[in-house]
């Protein structure tokens, strides 16, 4: 007769692919690889519903075309935060927000699985309807769509649209990043002013605005994020000339906004789960993938997000800690080879909340 140790180990050979067959059972969606997270139908129907009715939004013709009226004080800034977890900041965001209720709107979306305090002064009531999310995951797509479609339908006069996470921190007054998108002439330094531009704001006219997106065409391991579904998945709607990555934090104007939430085409592609876990960041192509192809001279082609990416970790970037929190620091984050300044910063962790609130005042938002 067969020992026992050689029956033990024959037995668990037979129920290695049991166990491949029914670990997806057991695992949590977060023990998976989330590269490879399906998007229900049930999600996807709520989506579309959604997107359809921001679609189809009415909005005056002023934030719509090209030509704005520059000081037109009806005109907001949609701020549009993306978590799943506390937001950390809430304190200095409450000051930055302070006595401009009518020149901005917020929206939050929180990853429902995730038992998140609600904080109370501008951040109340101010969470939408919300699914789960998962890094490196088309998820997150959504996330952000479902927040750029609710600002759309909730408000006409939002004419910028400023995506942000849970870590980040704002790097000026609000007077300043109002001033900077809405009204200044010489803040995005990668567009000169025209000698028909500098007429228009004479008479009082906005020259066209811009959307603030990172697209870059050249990036380490581009090819193989192209191909993570597949290498020919992407075809014949993406060709790999017109693949693009860049920061999923950015900030854009209503009609770029509107742009997103109508296309489908290019979703299709990219809701499609990877096969290559570590090589496919959906959020970081997408966008800026699908805003090159529609209008690329309508983006400055870069973010106003400043990020630190010397040592990351496992495709985060650097975290600042409360030791690293100066007015140095907060100056050497404003420095911008593209505009005249960084608006906004990340990755924060959520020690440094006090020594940010203690120079709020007297750094921050002294412009």
């Amino acid at each position: 007769m067969f020992s026992t140790p050689f029956v033990l180990s024959f037995s668990l050979l037979l129920s290695l692919p049991i166990l491949f067959l029914l670990a997806p059972r057991f695992l949590s969606p977060l023990q998976q690889h989330q590269s490879s997270v399906l998007i229900s139908p049930s999600d996807e129907l709520d989506d579309l519903a959604l997107f359809d009715r921001a679609s189809g939004s009415s909005s005056s013709s002023a934030i719509n075309s090209h030509l704005s009226t520059g000081s037109n004080p009806k005109l907001k800034i949609a701020f549009l935060f993306l978590t799943n977890s506390d937001l950390h900041f809430a304190p200095l965001w409450e000051r930055f927000f302070k006595g401009n209720s009518k020149l901005c709107n917020i929206y939050v979306h929180a990853d429902p699985a995730v038992n998140i305090t609600h904080p109370h002064g501008v951040f109340e009531d101010r969470f939408i309807a919300a699914k789960r999310t998962y890094r490196a995951s088309a998820t997150l797509i959504s996330a952000t769509r479902r927040l750029l479609a609710t600002a759309i339908i909730d408000d006409p006069a939002n004419a910028f649209f400023a995506v942000l996470s849970q870590y980040c921190v704002p790097l000026h007054s609000f007077r300043y990043v109002y001033h900077s998108l809405l009204v200044s002439r010489s803040f995005d330094l990668s567009s000169p002013v025209a000698d028909s531009d500098t007429e228009l704001t004479r008479l009082g006219v906005r020259a066209r605005y811009k959307s603030f997106i990172e697209i870059l065409s050249k990036s380490r391991n581009l090819w193989k994020r192209y191909t993570a579904r597949g290498r020919f998945s992407m075809m014949p709607e993406v060709s790999f000339e017109q693949f693009r990555v860049g920061s999923q934090f950015f900030v854009l104007t209503r009609r770029h906004a509107r742009v997103v939430v109508k296309d489908r085409t290019l979703w299709r592609k990219f809701r499609t789960p990877c096969h290559k876990e570590g090589e496919c960041y959906p959020e970081e192509h997408y966008f800026p993938t699908l805003l090159s192809m529609a209008d690329p001279n309508g983006c400055t082609q870069y973010t106003l997000t400043r990020v630190n990416w010397t040592g990351t970790t496992n495709g985060h970037p650097y975290t600042y800690g409360p030791a690293e929190i100066s007015p140095v620091l907060i100056h050497r984050l404003r420095q911008s080879n593209h505009s005249e300044s960084y608006l906004f910063a990340r990755k924060f962790s959520p020690e440094c909340l006090r020594p940010l609130m203690d120079i709020a005042k007297k750094v921050i938002f002294r412009d």
